[in-house]
């Protein structure tokens, strides 16, 4: 089985903690298995991440920080994983997605880079794949969700999770959700 972790880079507390937050939301719910932070280290950011998978499911997700993020991708590429660093000076993504599709369907894991600051040159040399959802200003969280439902042709938009405490019944005019264990919230 493949693995898709998502590499927030240089997340700054007092500026990017509501899009950090979304990118890792947006990682959960578009299939990725777990999101990495590095930058300043922020303990509320990834406690409340995993409260989200404790009440939503998917308590499988990997949630951490890491100081060395340059020591992390050059050991992932090492290991054979494949480096996506997700700009917008990258080659749109209808260029490479097939080959991506194929790698995933080869159980290859792959490390999904989004920065938060400048991203250095050196990231743009490691990665195998430079891709841009788009050449234009836009959101690394909107370039994440597009890129995870373009690998997975949106099926991990129908996903469940058995573990999941809270859970919405989709409906057409109301909002229907069941609570288990008690859980208020």
């Amino acid at each position: 089985m493949s693995k898709i972790i998502v590499l927030r880079l240089g997340h700054r507390k007092t500026r990017d903690v509501r899009i950090t937050t979304h990118v890792g939301l947006v990682a959960r719910a578009f299939g990725a298995d777990g999101v990495i932070i590095s930058g300043e280290r922020d303990e509320k950011l990834l406690s409340g991440l995993r409260d989200v998978c404790e009440k939503w499911g998917k308590k499988s997700f990997e949630i951490s920080f890491v100081e060395d993020w340059l020591g992390f991708i050059l050991e992932a590429r090492n290991r054979g994983w494949v480096i996506i660093h997700l700009t917008m000076y990258g080659i749109n993504i209808n260029y490479y997605i097939k080959e991506l599709k194929k790698l995933l369907h080869k159980k290859k894991n792959f490390l999904v880079i989004v920065g938060a600051e400048k991203v250095p040159k050196k990231v743009y040399e490691i990665a195998q794949y430079n891709v841009a959802i788009g050449n234009q200003p836009h959101s690394e969280v909107s370039a994440l969700a597009i890129f995870l439902d373009r690998l997975f042709e949106g099926r991990e938009l129908i996903r469940s999770y058995k573990d999941a405490k809270i859970q919405i019944i989709p409906t057409t005019n109301s909002k229907k959700i069941i609570i288990r264990n008690n859980d208020q919230k």
